[in-house]
């Protein structure tokens, strides 16, 4: 069984986990999401990825604790890193991802989804949170670490402590979630969301190098940040889609950008 389900159209890539019930990952599947990833980064027809769940009732689940229980410790201990070298990639590619929520998305599946650069759910689609506590252990994929970065220190640990379960409308209001959809059609409605940073429409160049400057510039000093916003910016003002964007708007016309 393929663990990753892999389409493209009009430019977005769809990443499906597929390990029903759960959507729970394996070694195997982050096999699978890597060489994904890797094609996508190549594939010049790629702008952006979303990542999602197979079903209606979860995202991801997190990590197979069955498989976790039967491993001796050195292998989840490598387990581990290997999943945080996967989502780091995520991170590290200049393409945008999306992460779509369409169901429960808890401990690890969180972890998944905060590598994602944007997330949308689907309302009343389910719980999200991370819970590892409850477990005795704590969030080893990344989880302590983008939680923080993204709603702050105090209500990250509070979160993680209390391994509290959210409602995507409560993580909303926190900034986890960038966008709440009916249920009814939520995929469709989470692809035209995606839709709008690809081109023709979005200069998909620039919307990387956005992602870049401020994913790397976030982890050095403050002028260091700007020095690299301005190698970014340099090498935008080169690229054909800005070229194209400012004879648009001269023009007084609607730019078509091509993602060059």
């Amino acid at each position: 069984m393929t663990l990753v389900n892999v389409t493209k159209d009009k430019g977005i890539a769809v990443f499906e986990l597929n390990a029903p019930p759960a959507n729970t990952y394996s070694y195997e599947m982050m096999q699978e999401l890597d060489a994904a990833l890797l094609d996508a980064r190549m594939d010049d027809g790629v702008h952006d990825l979303v990542l999602t769940g197979t079903g209606d009732k979860f995202f991801c689940a997190g990590a197979d604790i069955g498989m976790l229980n039967e491993a001796k410790p050195h292998f989840k201990y490598y387990f581990c890193l290997h999943a945080n070298e996967t989502l780091n990639r995520f991170e590290h590619t200049s393409k945008l991802v999306i992460a779509a929520l369409n169901g429960h998305t808890v401990g690890g599946g969180l972890e998944v989804a905060l590598a994602a650069d944007l997330r949308v759910a689907k309302k009343d689609g389910g719980k999200i949170g991370l819970p590892e506590v409850n477990l005795g252990v704590l969030p080893g994929t990344g989880g302590t670490q983008r939680l923080a970065r993204l709603v702050g220190r105090s209500r990250a640990i509070e979160l993680m402590v209390t391994g509290k379960l959210m409602s995507f409308d409560e993580a909303h209001d926190l900034g986890i979630v960038n966008a709440v959809f009916e249920s009814d059609g939520f995929r469709d409605k989470a692809l035209e969301y995606a839709s709008q940073f690809v081109p023709p429409g979005k200069a998909s160049k620039a919307v990387g190098h956005i992602k870049r400057a401020v994913c790397s510039g976030l982890e050095v000093p403050f002028a260091e940040g700007l020095a690299l916003e301005r190698e970014l910016q340099q090498q935008l003002f080169l690229s054909g889609d800005a070229k194209e964007g400012i004879a648009a708007h001269l023009e007084k016309r609607k730019p078509e950008f091509k993602g060059n």
